[in-house]
């Protein structure tokens, strides 16, 4: 039997004060390689915090999160980077593109740190971006293209390097109704080929989506039913 990609223990994240915050406290969560979860809550409910956790952006204060059955409280935050560039996609709400870059740069741009032979990179960058409809604007620069070409251009990124979780927080919340649908289609198609989706959103009918939803609350996680 196969390790959970995500298994968060007992987990807590505490911000000192006065007074001392607990965004996150004593959560626990499963997912299988695979999976499609939304966590959804209000502003303030410690979804943010989640993300970064999930991430590997940040560490509990109190707990353990193992990534495909490895404990990584341990690692350096060196180490740390290497597992988020070989295994983790992120996709946020306001794109981070890298303006002065055309499509295809910023599509090659995290192959750079993720081990992707240099021979492989270009070939990997235009099968991504076609693999979104956007083959065609490769040599586009960002600015020029619609919030939603954007986005696809981000999700490009996030996959371009093979990772086994992609993290997506809040994205379709620069977007009208229809490219979030696109989107969100788009995200849907990635899992079905096996990638793990996690998606971080206040938006109900967004969270309504997954196969299976996450609440959270104060910083407290539960199934939603």
């Amino acid at each position: 039997m196969t390790d959970p990609i995500v298994e968060l223990r007992d987990v807590t994240r505490s911000f000192p004060g006065p007074p001392e915050v607990q965004a996150l406290k004593a959560a626990s969560l499963r997912l299988e390689q695979g999976e499609y979860a939304s966590i959804v809550g209000p502003s303030g409910s410690g979804k943010s915090t989640m993300l970064n956790i999930l991430g590997l952006l940040d560490r509990p204060t109190v707990g353990e999160y193992r990534l495909a059955g490895a404990l990584t409280g341990d690692l350096t935050e060196d180490e740390r980077a290497a597992v988020r560039a070989q295994f983790i996609g992120f996709v946020f709400q306001a794109f981070h593109l890298m303006p002065r870059r055309t499509v295809l740069d910023n599509v090659l741009m995290p192959m750079l740190y993720s081990g992707v032979p240099r021979a492989e990179r270009e070939a990997r960058a235009e099968a991504a971006l076609d693999r979104v409809g956007l083959g065609h604007r490769k040599s586009f620069f960002p600015g020029t293209l619609s919030g939603g070409e954007r986005q696809r251009v981000a999700v490009a990124r996030a996959v371009v390097s093979g990772p086994r979780l992609l993290l997506a927080d809040e994205p379709t919340g620069s977007l009208d109704q229809k490219t979030s649908r696109e989107v969100m289609e788009l995200f849907e198609e990635l899992n079905a080929d096996g990638l793990t989706l996690v998606v971080i959103t206040h938006d109900q009918g967004v969270a309504e989506r997954a196969r299976r939803s996450i609440r959270i609350s104060d910083g407290r996680l539960s199934e939603v039913a």
